[in-house]
């Protein structure tokens, strides 16, 4: 399955968290909300400043070098 990172997925789109690759804290500052392997991503907004994802329900505002780190793929 071919992966992209989060930042290049247009608004609307579905996805599921692949892995995190990133430093320890920046990880576990993910995992802590709610980005876990395997967990639903819809992107509500990608154009300049944040992204904001849809999570359980939630949005949530993630910084485009954050995001960046982010492997999704296709849902």
């Amino acid at each position: 399955m071919e992966y992209l990172s989060l930042v290049h997925l247009k608004e609307g789109d579905t996805c599921k968290v692949a892995r995190i690759q990133a430093g320890s804290s920046a990880t576990r500052r993910l995992y802590e909300m709610g980005f876990n392997t395997g967990a639903r991503i819809k992107v509500l907004k990608n154009d300049r400043g944040p992204m904001i994802v849809g999570l359980g329900g939630h949005k949530v505002a993630l910084g485009r070098g954050l995001a960046a780190k982010m492997l999704v793929g296709r849902a």
